[in-house]
């Protein structure tokens, strides 16, 4: 596994802003209220604790199926008007899996992005895609991700920011850490990228996010089967429609947590 930690001291980070899309909204792992909590918000918390009560501050300005441009459109002016110690900038994954879309094009975009965010605030810490290999549906999507996945690697050293590097995640390539919809982790993978961020951050976790997974009992083909047609009928049909009729999951969305609030 790659090894992106940083050293920072206990407590540097006293506030915290997330942008992107679902998978930083939390789509996958609904809370309580019905509200999405995810794994920025489950990394968030983890900072909040090293912190004195009551001095954390925490904004997720994320929003389920922005693309890139709608990102830094929408979200990195109010990431730079809060200027936090911390951002984390996931963004370009809606784009990739777009057809016709070139990841060095993307990339370039992503790049000129950072550039205009990161004078503005304390650390950006960015993220890579994950590893696509078991996900039917972007499977043979795997060499474009793994390309951009080399861009946004070498536009952080340029800027030397952090990697929050999910493809080396193992744990996460198991399908108990995807919802049922296959596109978005589930509360459980939520949680395991939450502690792989908050190491790539230099801070100790409760627990290993690579930590393997209880075995699975096998499975017939018939089940198989049987849970490719629901996954097929509940969620890749809808998902084309929407792509057909040039609609967005997050159209009348917006983000949950726009501003600083304390934890």
């Amino acid at each position: 596994m790659a090894d992106d930690s940083r050293s920072f001291s206990s407590g540097t980070f006293g506030s915290y802003a997330a942008i992107g899309d679902s998978f930083t909204e939390g789509v996958g792992d609904p809370g309580p209220d019905g509200t999405f909590v995810g794994w920025a918000d489950r990394f968030a918390v983890l900072l909040a604790d090293q912190r004195p009560e009551g001095t954390f501050r925490y904004a997720n300005l994320a929003v389920r199926g922005k693309l890139l441009d709608q990102i830094v459109e929408d979200q990195v002016p109010r990431a730079k008007e809060l200027a936090p110690d911390l951002v984390s900038f996931c963004a370009g994954g809606n784009d990739i899996i777009r057809l016709g879309t070139d990841p060095d094009e993307v990339a370039e975009r992503f790049e000129r992005a950072l550039a205009d965010l990161k004078p503005a605030v304390g650390t950006v810490m960015v993220t890579t895609g994950f590893d696509t290999r078991g996900v039917a549906l972007l499977r043979h999507l795997r060499g474009k991700i793994a390309t951009y996945n080399g861009h946004v690697r070498a536009i952080a050293d340029r800027y030397d920011c952090p990697v929050l590097d999910l493809w080396s995640l193992k744990s996460v390539q198991d399908r108990r850490a995807w919802d049922g919809d296959r596109l978005h982790l589930s509360a459980e993978g939520h949680t395991r990228v939450a502690l792989r961020a908050a190491q790539v951050l230099g801070l100790e976790v409760p627990a290993d996010p690579d930590q393997p997974w209880p075995p699975l009992p096998p499975r017939g083909t018939l089940e198989v089967r049987r849970d490719d047609i629901h996954w097929a009928r509940e969620y890749l049909v809808p998902w084309i429609g929407r792509r057909l009729r040039g609609e967005s999951s997050g159209d009348a969305v917006s983000a949950k947590r726009p501003d600083l609030l304390p934890l």
